[in-house]
């Protein structure tokens, strides 16, 4: 069984089949889904489908480039949201600066990074961690915060082995999903060749990103087997391994039996 440990169920994406897509998750083997929160609207929809879903779990956050509809008030609401049923992580959170530029823009993403880091330092939940074009901030923001006193997994990693190292000695896991996959992602190849097995967790981020042989297209838990091979390839085990040992992995990091 995989588990599926990123996605956006309740994206617009899926507004037509949704029901009929996740009701048939179980039979293709998917045994878990983290539903993952990026603005205050999808905490609201993840708790709805944590709630109409056994399978699926969630994490709730505010994605970077979302930061700017926070304020002191929404906040505290989004904090009272980390004790509820059913949430195993805090976020998506982090920093992109592939589409934020601006320096002023950029600084309240750290600031709101670091404050989501301590809150869930502060009711002890795990960390989904989005980084784009922003390891050296993401790691300035998680050492001055002490995330290495947290756990979690840095979300559709990206960087090269060397940035991996820097994550392994905190003892972070990698999302990884579609991208390894494509033919030009030699980087990440030869990043999850030196990550651990027991560091790696699966993932789609769907909708987005399909990997090969259905990239362009929406991206859903069906194709994790595309990203199990491309893994159990690079490992040079069996497929059965990769669903086995990430399916552990997860289980444990969000503390789902």
């Amino acid at each position: 069984m995989i588990f599926e440990s990123h996605a956006h169920y309740d994206d617009e994406a899926f507004d037509q089949d949704r029901d009929e897509l996740l009701e048939s998750l179980g039979r293709h083997g998917v045994e878990y889904v983290i539903n993952v929160a990026a603005s205050l609207d999808s905490v609201r929809t993840t708790q709805e489908l944590m709630g109409k879903w056994p399978f699926i779990y969630g994490a709730l956050g505010v994605h970077p480039s979302e930061t700017g509809e926070l304020n002191e008030e929404n906040f505290t609401w989004l904090k009272e949201q980390f004790s509820t049923p059913k949430t195993v992580a805090v976020g998506e959170i982090g920093l992109d600066y592939y589409w934020d530029k601006e320096a002023q823009v950029r600084s309240r993403q750290k600031e709101w990074f670091s404050r989501q880091l301590f809150a869930a330092k502060e009711i002890g939940l795990p960390v989904i961690i989005h980084s784009r074009d922003a390891a050296k901030d993401t790691r300035d923001v998680m050492k001055e915060a002490r995330a290495e006193d947290l756990r979690g997994v840095i979300h559709c990693f990206s960087y090269t082995r060397e940035t991996a190292r820097d994550f392994l000695n905190w003892d972070y896991y990698f999302g990884i999903g579609g991208v390894i996959t494509f033919k030009n992602a030699k980087k990440l190849k030869e990043a999850v060749e030196y990550i651990p097995m027991e560091r790696i967790l699966l993932e789609t981020d769907s909708p987005y990103l399909s990997p090969e042989p259905n990239r362009g297209k929406r991206n859903s838990s069906l194709n994790l087997p595309y990203v199990v091979q491309a893994v159990a390839r690079i490992k040079g085990i069996s497929g059965e391994e990769v669903m086995d040992i990430t399916s552990r992995n997860a289980k444990e990091l969000f503390g789902i039996q």
